[in-house]
């Protein structure tokens, strides 16, 4: 894409995109100019709805990496381009709606006793008790743990937003532990060398490893925790205005999701095959 290239890597930085979001974007573009050979300049609508119908039909690319294939287009011929987007000719892939996977209280407890490991059991209650992405958690500084007010300032979280979230006492109690064992001066959780944050695929390999230790069968993630903490903060009472916050959510719809997980709306909702069950006994 050569100067091409160099324009589009400047919009995403004027538009503050993520360096991720920069690299993939990217990426999709020199497979799209790659599979025609020609200059995306020379390229349009036909050969746009020829390259993702190519992807799905052919690659068999996910859902989700069509949505990006989508996007890094959109982005290139509206911004770069300056060009219309025909968002009728250019239909956007409809993502199917999945249900994330969420453990259980006493699925989260069993887990930390399963870590033998200090620093990993610091970092997967912060984790769990904070509601961090992991990308947030390997960023902590030390300076961000204010005990006095029982806060986290998560900086520059996802869409470059910086928040406050919760340090619960449990997780202020192993920190303080951790710190005398591992005295820390900078990231919160550094890598080797200590001057380095944590990898994220690092904090993914500890937790697929203590989850096996744990014998939890569910297919869980590092960003199950996260999806746990809010739904069992859902099911305790707390409301989903708050919860949107201590997320870092933009938008309540994508705290709804929460509603889905929890049972706390079916709690006094008892299966016919119970009602059944009971109905008979009463008759006997």
């Amino acid at each position: 894409m050569g100067k091409l290239h160099d324009q589009m890597k400047m919009d995403l930085e004027l538009k503050n995109y993520s360096p991720r979001t920069q690299t993939c974007y990217l990426t999709w573009m020199r497979s799209f100019v790659l599979h025609f050979r020609r200059c995306p300049e020379e390229l349009g609508d036909v050969e746009i709805r020829e390259y993702l119908h190519h992807l799905i039909q052919k690659k068999k690319v996910s859902q989700s990496g069509i949505s990006q294939a989508y996007s890094a287009l959109k982005f290139y011929y509206e911004t770069t381009l300056k060009r219309d987007w025909n968002r009728f000719l250019i239909p956007r892939v409809q993502m199917g709606k999945r249900l994330t996977v969420v453990l259980s209280s006493q699925e989260v407890q069993a887990i930390f006793p399963a870590i033998r490991n200090l620093k990993h059991r610091a970092l997967l209650m912060t984790i769990y008790s904070a509601g961090l992405r992991v990308s947030e958690v390997v960023h902590l500084k030390v300076s961000d743990i204010d005990s006095q007010r029982m806060m986290i300032r998560v900086r520059q979280g996802k869409g470059q937003k910086d928040r406050y979230t919760l340090l619960a006492q449990r997780t202020l109690e192993v920190l303080r532990e951790y710190w005398k064992e591992y005295r820390p001066q900078y990231w919160l959780f550094p890598a080797k060398p200590e001057n380095e944050a944590l990898s994220v695929s690092a904090v993914q390999r500890v937790f697929e490893k203590i989850v096996l230790q744990a014998g939890i069968k569910k297919a869980a993630s590092v960003h199950t925790l996260r999806h746990s903490f809010a739904t069992h903060l859902l099911e305790a009472g707390t409301d989903l205005y708050h919860i949107q916050r201590l997320l870092g959510h933009t938008s309540p719809k994508t705290t709804a999701i929460y509603l889905h997980l929890s049972r706390k709306n079916l709690g006094g909702v008892t299966s016919p095959l119970d009602l059944m069950e009971r109905t008979g006994k009463s008759t006997h």
